[in-house]
């Protein structure tokens, strides 16, 4: 039974926080942003973002200003490609970035930062935006230091605390439909993460995935005709097509909880999020 089927107006909850430091194999030292700036060295830095939205667009400006902040306006160049949502597009401005003997490459995204660490093994590599450096880097025994040129930090959502806010929110509700993109990884270990804590609360879970954005308009469709609330997890794909997906749910009369505030925006009605700028700050 379709029980709370509504929209709501959009009520925001933006957690504001900064998630830990993940994967380095060895730290820097404090001293080197001032010493760099005061030897007069400009550092050339590579920018490959996975596509462009509200939340991958405020880690690059934050990680850019913190840069320029630490290092001085003419110490440090950047340059900033956007690969329009396409992993192949990633791998080649990554192998573009290397063949410029850039300083530092940072991956905003998994995908980016995937082509990033197999473009090069030698160059310094950061990953902005990324769930779980585990899934990303494909390591099984992950315990929180990569071994190798990558670090990063980490944009996990509170996920328990999310699974509450929609249960205090729709408590009568009988069906979650938990819909991402399949060829994001990150966002298939948030739906095995939140589908227990959704569960716990009696919700009966469905997947629901679809291939690309050619797909987001049909699975939403059968999401929000089988579900009485739609989750979404912090995804990519799912954020660059957030108007499609809220018209889809706004004519179905299906509420979403959204994974972070820029998803909110296009078409919840509630999300528990971190700052995505500071999470940018935090990484530079």
């Amino acid at each position: 039974m379709k029980k709370t089927k509504r929209i709501l107006a959009l009520a925001l909850a933006v957690l504001t926080m900064s998630i830990g430091f993940a994967g380095c194999g060895s730290s820097s030292d404090s001293d080197t942003s001032s010493d760099s700036a005061e030897s007069g060295k400009v550092y050339n830095i590579g920018i490959c973002q996975l596509v462009q939205h509200d939340a991958l667009d405020a880690a690059t400006q934050g990680f850019k200003d913190k840069l320029t902040e630490l290092l001085g306006e003419d110490n440090v160049t950047f340059d900033e490609q956007n690969a329009q949502g396409d992993s192949a597009s990633c791998t080649t401005i990554c192998n573009q970035f290397v063949s410029s003997d850039v300083d530092l490459i940072l991956g905003n995204a998994t995908a980016a930062l995937q082509a990033a660490y197999t473009a090069t093994d030698t160059i310094p590599v950061l990953g902005t935006s990324i769930t779980d450096y585990g899934t990303a880097l494909d390591i099984s025994d992950w315990t929180g230091v990569s071994g190798i040129n990558v670090s990063g930090t980490c944009d996990l959502a509170p996920l328990d605390q999310q699974a509450e806010m929609l249960n205090e929110l729709f408590p009568d509700a009988e069906t979650v439909g938990v819909l991402y993109c399949s060829a994001e990884a990150n966002s298939k270990y948030q739906y095995e993460t939140i589908e227990p804590y959704l569960t716990d609360y009696g919700y009966t879970v469905k997947e629901y995935s679809f291939a690309d954005s050619n797909d987001v308009a049909s699975v939403a469709t059968t999401a929000c005709d089988e579900c009485d609330v739609i989750y979404i997890p912090t995804d990519n794909t799912a954020a660059s097509n957030a108007e499609v997906i809220n018209n889809v749910a706004e004519a179905a009369e299906v509420p979403i909880i959204a994974g972070e505030e820029g998803i909110c925006e296009g078409c919840g009605v509630a999300t528990l999020s971190i700052s995505y700028y500071e999470l940018g700050e935090e990484t530079g």
